[in-house]
């Protein structure tokens, strides 16, 4: 009924009140969600369809058959594309089709809808490829034609004699599936395994992996190419056993083996659960629970990274990450199946478990062994997550997450640590500049100087002035008006004297890289003379006092910065020296012992300029504070062989 009445609300003049009364609440529900999502029809621009996706993936988390109407009325407008007059109309829904809708459909196991909304797809956005991939599967039909028949005829003989129920059939892969294979694997046309695909239908499980014996006994198979989605089934229900043997003539060819159960939720997915609850077909409880897909399951990554929110190009990107991988398999030490893309990292496979797991990750053993987390899991691999108990965004977790969802939660973590960051720099910041004109902030009420600032509370005023995109002195004139002249004669004085700065860096609980920054043009360490800059949007950052940088930036308004005992005391930090010594043997081993010695760890090293006397060499040494590195100094200049040695900015 939905599926007739689907343009009602949007094309006449019923209403879903309308509906409602004739068809009950059930049908207007599922009329309007798809209503809702014609209403917002997929615009040309990126942004306009990642919000519009969004709200898809959101809407079909509801009810599942808004999706399956959606689906059906997009494979009818490809039916009729030949009708649209506009070329690039035409081009903008064969592309969304291809890159939303099809993998969709794929996604809830509808594979024969999929496979002819890419097709459809593929003829109008890419003409010249489809031209030229079915040229060749012509070509391969006239050279190798014989021997792929030979391959249905062989294997019914082999069945029959070992007495194995079967029905065998042939395909050739659609010209989109192989165009999409030849992109992502960077192959040949020729060495494409299965432009050819065979199907073998058998009465049960035992027989798939009797048949997997007969097939290999009579053909040689190709090494790892042999996938068992019986006992691993894909995440939407997907369940079939896949071999890849040399045939007849020396064709490669791909052998799909399963149960007509198997075949039927393979084909129409998430649509096989309701074919088998329905009586006319008799119902079977065991059926039915091995054909039924749980589409709320298939979906549910595409879900969190829709209620995660964030950039809608963002979401558009990591959600077509999440639809489009292969999968590989790895257990919990429970044993706990979870499949993920293939290439993905512990960091996915806790995300799949739970997101509050993932949130919390800080380190993983796999197999029983601790490893790193960007180590790429393998299938069959037992993955134990060590979780804190602080919840953080995991540094370069960029590099380190395979899924969208995993990316999108990271980010998600990320803006709020950011924002936190922020907000924790903002304070200090105002409590710094109001200290500096008498005043405390636990003493001053900052609402009337948000509200004036056209922020909506005191956390708003905060990040904003932790981002760099309000001074601190702008705050202070809000909130004590009669200050405003002594605070504009004083901005880009110098700062206060060390003892007296009220603003800490390095062993605080601002993160270095988020709200605080460390400049690379002088490379501040432990116990240098510090100020700070702020930059919009980025924070603070930190300069060495004798800075060029500083020196030039006359309108810049200067922040003063103290380090903390914590820093000068347990913190590391990376020292830069240049060395100029003779060009002998054993001089660079006297130099790593001198500074091994000194307690001083090398993480860099290279030679800069090199000539039959000298040469010049850049150490990077992690020390604990400006001291440590000056005595590193002091102690290489003791050696013979040293010309020269000093420390160096940026």
């Amino acid at each position: 009924m939905a599926g007739l009445l689907h343009d009602t609300i949007e094309d006449t003049e019923a209403t879903r009140e309308e509906i409602e009364g004739k068809f009950g609440a059930e049908v207007a529900d599922l009329v309007e969600g798809v209503t809702k999502l014609s209403k917002l029809e997929i615009q040309s621009e990126e942004n306009k369809q990642a919000q519009n996706l969004q709200k898809f993936i959101l809407a079909m988390s509801r009810d599942v058959r808004v999706l399956l109407v959606k689906l059906a009325d997009r494979l009818h407008n490809m039916r009729t594309l030949g009708h649209v007059p506009m070329a690039a109309k035409r081009r903008r829904i064969a592309l969304e089709t291809l890159e939303i809708y099809g993998p969709l459909a794929r996604r809830i196991g509808m594979e024969r809808m999929a496979r002819e909304l890419e097709s459809l797809a593929f003829h109008e956005a890419f003409p010249e490829a489809e031209l030229a991939i079915n040229a060749r599967l012509e070509q391969l039909r006239v050279e190798k034609g014989a021997n792929v028949a030979n391959v249905i005829q062989t294997i019914m003989e082999v069945f029959e004699f070992a007495g194995v129920d079967a029905r065998v059939f042939g395909r050739e892969k659609q010209a989109y599936s192989i165009w999409r294979k030849l992109q992502r694997k960077s192959v040949e046309f020729q060495d494409l395994a299965d432009v050819y695909a065979f199907r073998v239908i058998v009465n049960n499980p035992d027989d798939c992996y009797r048949a997997l014996g007969l097939v290999h006994q009579t053909w040689r198979c190709v090494p790892d190419q042999v996938e068992d989605y019986i006992s691993n089934p894909k995440p939407n229900g997907y369940r079939s056993i896949h071999t890849t043997v040399i045939g007849p003539g020396n064709v490669r060819v791909e052998i799909q083996i399963r149960t007509e159960e198997m075949d039927q939720v393979a084909e129409v997915g998430v649509a096989a659960h309701w074919r088998y609850k329905n009586e006319a077909y008799g119902y079977d409880e065991e059926l039915a629970a091995s054909a039924g897909v749980d589409a709320r399951e298939a979906t549910r990554s595409l879900l969190e990274i829709a209620e995660h929110g964030g950039d809608a190009g963002e979401f558009l990107e990591h959600a077509k990450l999440e639809m489009y991988q292969d999968h590989v398999f790895a257990f919990t030490p429970k044993g706990t199946l979870i499949p993920l893309p293939r290439g993905a990292t512990p960091l996915d496979f806790a995300y799949a478990v739970h997101s509050d797991i993932g949130d919390r990750v800080t380190g993983v053993k796999i197999n029983g062994d601790e490893r790193p987390l960007r180590t790429v899991l393998r299938n069959g691999d037992v993955v134990e997550i060590i979780t804190g108990g602080r919840v953080a965004p995991v540094p370069g977790y960029e590099s380190l997450a395979k899924t969208g969802r995993a990316k999108s939660a990271q980010r998600r973590l990320e803006r709020g640590a950011r924002r936190d960051e922020f907000a924790k720099l903002g304070r200090e910041l105002v409590a710094h500049a109001l200290h500096r004109h008498g005043h405390d902030l636990s003493e001053t009420s900052l609402r009337s100087a948000a509200t004036r600032l056209g922020k909506h509370d005191e956390d708003e005023l905060f990040v904003a002035v932790g981002e760099g995109l309000l001074k601190p002195s702008a705050v202070v004139v809000a909130a004590f008006p009669g200050l405003e002249d002594k605070v504009r004669r004083e901005e880009g004085r110098k700062p206060m004297a060390a003892d007296k700065a009220k603003l800490y860096v390095k062993g605080s609980d601002l993160t270095p890289g988020v709200a605080l920054h460390f400049a690379e043009d002088c490379t501040p360490i432990p116990g240098d003379r510090i100020v700070g800059v702020l930059e919009p949007g980025k924070g603070v950052v930190v300069h060495t006092i004798d800075c060029e940088t500083l020196a030039r930036a006359t309108e810049t308004e200067w922040i003063d910065l103290a380090w903390t005992q914590t820093a000068l005391h347990r913190t590391l930090a990376v020292g830069r020296i240049v060395a100029t010594v003779e060009n002998k043997r054993g001089v660079l081993a006297d130099l790593c012992r001198v500074i091994a010695e000194n307690e001083g760890d090398i993480l860099n090293l290279r030679l800069a300029k090199r000539t039959t006397e000298f040469f010049d060499m850049i150490f990077d040494i992690e020390v604990a504070d400006a001291r440590h590195l000056t005595n590193i100094v002091a102690a290489m200049r003791t050696s013979k062989a040293v010309i020269e040695v000093e420390r160096v900015r940026g």
